[in-house]
């Protein structure tokens, strides 16, 4: 039996089929446009095969010269229906007709062929993914010995050979089969990656609303209590004043806490502007000297002119985070140092400290809801930071050893060039001389 090796041809003709099969799921994965237009998608995918294999054909023997043209035809015509069915069949005979001349023969065969899937592809879709499997084979099958048949009773020059039999009779159902397979394993892998992200996001908001709500409750819980003690009417003018004092820091709590959710929840890209970082750092430096004294912290900086572009609100608040985050991670008093440089594309913002440091696990889950390596932490600052930096385009890398300190650096692409703040550097001079 001389057909039993495996024909380059057939492997060829599978080839083709594979790989549309991919490609649709590439593209209809990839491009979210397209996910309106999966059968016309669809469509021109198993178009490709449909023609490639008419070109390039099985060659067996004299007798035997045919291709695996049905096997995308069955396939589109499964999924997508009978208008995916038609449009193929249509191209189909059409390449068919241009590349080898019309003939009566394939015109019935494939009409058959199309009527057939095309009433059970109703059905197909309801099904289960075993038996769909089972069900596209056994009608492959089904099909194949009917046009078989066909010819037979048809044409006087068709004949059944021991190769035909091989290869377009048992081949096609066990490629079906593998096609069926592999669209349903694809299909299957883009609904758990969708529920996935929806899952991930519902708890994102479930652990936002748990902070929240357990950190804007304990501000509001000590208004309660003064407020309740204000009304005691031989309360002294001090005591009222003490009190009121209490309650404006702590409803400034719960504003600040509130703020930085919304900041988190929804960065706001509205106000873009050129930012100069040398000047937002030392800004945010000097707002932070007089707590780091307070903590024995000592801040030094080196900074090099250079600007990014983004909002400059939230980038204030997401590098005075880090910063706070670093003074805070020194109980015990230490170094703070904050370092930028800048090449011809990148502007490099590192913040170093010599405080606890941070274990891997605390470095993986930096930014997450819910979570604060601090006792009595949020973790908005952090989530704020993070929010920030993404949504300026930049990348954030932590290095840390525990009890050593911890180095965050921050890259964003850069805006401007020393060569155009150069003009600045008369009034950035003049600046420190008179500082000193």
């Amino acid at each position: 039996m001389h057909f039993v090796y495996i024909n380059h041809n057939v492997l060829d003709n599978l080839f083709y089929i594979i790989v549309s099969i991919l490609m649709f799921f590439v593209l209809y994965d990839n491009v979210s446009q397209l996910k309106k237009y999966k059968k016309i998608l669809l469509t021109a995918c198993m178009s490709l095969p449909i023609i490639l294999c008419m070109k390039f054909p099985i060659y067996i023997d004299q007798y035997c010269v045919h291709d695996l043209r049905q096997i995308p035809l069955f396939i589109g015509t499964l999924f997508g229906g009978w208008p995916t069915g038609a449009a193929l069949l249509i191209l189909l005979l059409i390449s068919r007709f241009a590349i080898y001349g019309f003939n009566l023969l394939t015109l019935i065969v494939y009409v058959v062929i199309f009527i057939a899937t095309a009433l059970f592809s109703t059905k197909f879709n309801r099904l289960n993914k075993k038996k769909k499997l089972f069900s596209s084979a056994l009608i492959t099958l089904f099909l194949e010995i009917i046009t078989t048949y066909m010819a037979v009773m048809i044409s006087e020059f068709f004949k059944v050979t021991e190769a035909y039999v091989f290869y377009f009779i048992l081949v096609p159902p066990l490629v079906v089969f593998f096609a069926v397979y592999l669209l349903e394993l694809l299909m299957d892998t883009i609904h758990v990656r969708s529920k996935m992200v929806k899952l991930e996001k519902m708890e994102v908001v479930s652990q936002l609303a748990a902070s929240i709500s357990h950190e804007v409750r304990n501000p509001l819980t000590v208004v309660k209590g003064f407020i309740e003690l204000l009304k005691d009417a031989n309360l002294s003018q001090d005591k009222k004043e003490e009190y009121i004092e209490h309650v404006v820091r702590e409803l400034n709590n719960a504003e600040s806490i509130i703020s930085d959710y919304l900041a988190f929840a929804k960065p706001s890209t509205e106000k873009v502007e050129m930012i100069i970082v040398e000047r937002e750092i030392k800004n945010i430096i000097e707002i932070l000297k007089p707590w780091a004294n307070m903590n024995s912290v000592k801040i030094k900086d080196q900074l090099a002119p250079g600007s990014v572009l983004g909002n400059a609100n939230y980038f204030r608040q997401c590098f005075l985070n880090i910063m706070k985050n670093g003074v805070e991670a020194m109980p015990n008093g230490g170094e703070l140092e904050i370092t930028t440089f800048l090449n011809k594309k990148e502007l490099t913002i590192k913040v170093s400290d010599t405080g606890m440091g941070m274990t891997k696990e605390q470095i993986n889950r930096f930014g997450e809801p819910y979570y604060s390596s601090k006792e009595k932490g949020t973790g908005l600052g952090s989530m704020v930071a993070v929010k920030t930096i993404h949504m300026m385009k930049g990348k954030l890398e932590i290095e840390s050893v525990p009890n050593e300190g911890t180095t965050i650096t921050v890259i964003f692409p850069i805006y401007m060039t020393e060569k155009v703040l150069a003009k600045e550097t008369p009034i950035s001079l003049k600046t420190k001389v008179l500082r000193s």
